[in-house]
């Protein structure tokens, strides 16, 4: 269309215009909502002294109020959605508050904001807050406790834990055994077997002790030896614990869950060798006693240890290939008594 082909339209619309003016009179146009909202859209990029000039059916600030009301409208559909007040904490931000509120109990509000800021999460600490009185977490006096068992699981690797085991041979005699297990590796040391434990014997067998450990690597890391207050531990083996640096922690009276580890491993002992074997003499119960040690260092599984072996790591899954040809072998010591089952490839 041309330029004179749109004024020669334009004027034909404003005279219709003024034909409709002198019909209608005073009456008021009735105008539908889409009406509005299109000479609202038009009208508006239009300069002020453009539509004044302009013979429209309602006035200018009739226009703006409709563009007002426009605009009005599309930002409620926008935030239609959205609930009032600020918005809900991203998710891996509460789940991050609530475990560093979990790992450390002596941590309050302040403390976990100031984590966060280290690690460059951008939170308020007012909203930290608010986290763990949402999640039902106590303030941090209130959870601050550590227990016995919380101490020995944050110090495992520096911990051994030693205790007497009695066994009965067929000819009723009693035997003592001196066992010793360290807490993080759960690797078991039999330092030895007596009908007399003297002190003599229990101070050689801790001497005997402190060599396995040096030849395998423990001595460097151990700093605490756990036993009881029976008598038959003299007390010069403090003093040879202590020259290598070993301080001896003794439980309470009638306290065995101070020595948990120990007494856990005694009753294992118990229900998978002792009570299904008919020791016959001292040099019987060494050989089974000796079967047993490798038996849980190199193959007995561990929860602690997520199913590994104090000296064998974890296996890697099988491929589903060998699955559909699963092939496995069982090895017996002592005679079928235990019983370990290895793949056979």
């Amino acid at each position: 269309m041309t330029d004179r082909e749109k004024d020669v339209e334009i004027l034909a619309v404003r005279h219709q215009l003024g034909v409709l003016h002198r019909q209608l009179g005073n009456q008021r146009p009735r105008l539908r909502s889409e009406d509005r909202a299109l000479l609202a859209a038009l009208l508006m990029p239009l300069a002020r002294a453009t539509l004044r000039r302009l013979q429209l059916l309602v006035s200018l600030d009739t226009v703006l109020r409709w563009h007002r009301d426009l605009i009005k409208r599309r930002h409620a559909r926008v935030s239609v959605n959205r609930a009032p007040g600020r918005p809900r904490t991203v998710a891996s931000i509460r789940w991050l508050v609530l475990r560093l509120a979990n790992e450390n109990p002596s941590w309050g509000y302040r403390r976990i904001h100031g984590e966060l800021e280290l690690l460059g999460v951008a939170v308020a600490a007012s909203t930290v807050w608010e986290l763990l009185k949402t999640a039902g977490v106590d303030p941090a006096p209130s959870r601050t406790t550590v227990t016995w068992a919380d101490f020995l699981r944050s110090q495992t690797e520096a911990i051994l834990a030693m205790d007497f085991v009695e066994a009965v041979t067929l000819t009723g005699q009693r035997q003592y055994i001196l066992a010793v297990i360290h807490h993080a590796s759960r690797r078991v040391w039999i330092a030895g077997t007596t009908a007399h434990p003297t002190h003599v014997w229990v101070t050689q067998a801790v001497r005997n002790l402190l060599m396995d450990l040096e030849d395998t690597g423990h001595a460097a890391r151990i700093r605490f030896l756990i036993r009881d207050r029976d008598a038959k531990h003299p007390a010069l083996i403090d003093d040879v614990l202590g020259s290598a640096g070993i301080a001896t922690v003794l439980t309470g009276v009638r306290m065995p869950r101070m020595n948990s580890v120990m007494e856990r491993w005694v009753k294992t002992l118990r229900a998978e060798l002792l009570d299904r074997t008919l020791i016959w003499n001292q040099a019987h119960l060494r050989h089974a006693l000796r079967e047993y040690e490798r038996h849980c260092n190199e193959h007995r599984t561990h929860r602690s240890l997520a199913a590994a072996a104090p000296l064998r790591a974890q296996p890697q899954p099988l491929e589903p290939a060998q699955i559909e040809r699963l092939t496995i072998g069982r090895h017996d010591r002592l005679g079928g008594v235990i019983h370990e089952y290895r793949y056979v490839a």
